[in-house]
């Protein structure tokens, strides 16, 4: 049996999509469990996941098991399973889909930073981080989330086997521990790890001595978002001064900032540290 881990932020990884057709492929692999801890993150990156284990689970057994959370695309690809276990205290749901806008209009004003374009047509390249969202720019956001909503509670219907009206009442953004899950019908199953492989084992017939290998990859970096451009056209002091960097607070902001797109992640609060001038932390 194969061990495969999804666990931080989901974002469009190549190398992670490799790995999973490498599992498809491999004849040594009888089943795989699924090892879900992540609060999600980037849709397309869920999206592109889910598909890969579609191939997966046409050849062998797929069981998921949910540890701390497995929210959002996190949810979304534990579901894409052929069995969802849970902790009963897992975090799980967050059914839902945002646009992230950043604006630092303010603080480029302070820094004394003017950010300028000439477009083609007045929603090329909209929502930017440097001036107002326009109510036109904001409308057109409000569509590609509402139709990548829609495909995510479609989604949930057809691989819970809900009804649309079902899966949509549940799909208003709230979590659930594993064993409000269950009662919903969003997961099959409260327990562990081990009770997930022995799914495998009384239900797939596979062996019980089988051992379980770990399959692995390194995961890349995600692309630049606006702060890093931000950082990239003006250098590191101007992301700092934008967004409140100094020697003596460096706020750490959270991964899901750093995704460009339609994000699918239930919320990761930023970390804040104080740094004197020594460098210890407080």
């Amino acid at each position: 049996m194969a061990r495969l881990e999804i666990s931080g932020l989901i974002t469009d990884n190549r190398d992670r999509l490799k790995l999973i057709d490498k599992l498809t492929k491999s004849k040594a692999v009888k089943g795989v469990i699924l090892e879900v801890n992540s609060p999600g993150g980037s849709t397309t990156g869920g999206e592109g996941i889910v598909e890969a284990l579609a191939k997966l689970r046409a050849k062998k057994p797929v069981v998921a098991h949910i540890g701390t959370v497995g929210a959002s695309a996190g949810y979304m690809i534990a579901i894409a399973a052929d069995h969802v276990v849970a902790r009963r205290n897992s975090i799980t749901g967050s059914i839902g889909v945002l646009f992230q806008l950043g604006n630092a209009k303010k603080r480029l004003d302070t820094i004394g930073v003017k950010m300028d374009a000439v477009k083609s047509a007045p929603l090329k390249a909209e929502p930017d981080f440097y001036s107002d969202t326009s109510p036109e720019a904001r409308a057109m956001l409000a569509s590609v989330v509402r139709d990548s909503y829609d495909w995510f509670v479609d989604f949930v219907a057809e691989h819970r086997g809900l009804y649309e009206a079902t899966a949509r009442g549940l799909a208003d953004g709230r979590i659930l521990t594993g064993n409000q899950a269950l009662s919903a019908k969003l997961i099959d199953a409260v327990g562990s790890e081990d009770d997930a492989r022995q799914w495998l084992v009384s239900e797939k017939k596979l062996d019980a001595n089988l051992p379980v290998i770990d399959w692995r990859k390194e995961d890349n970096e995600p692309g630049l978002s606006f702060i890093g451009k931000i950082a990239q056209m003006f250098g590191k002091g101007a992301a700092a001064a934008v967004f409140g960097y100094s020697p003596i607070r460096k706020i750490v902001l959270p991964e899901a900032l750093m995704l460009d797109g339609l994000v699918s992640v239930w919320q990761v609060p930023a970390i804040a540290e104080t740094e004197n001038p020594g460098g210890a932390k407080q």
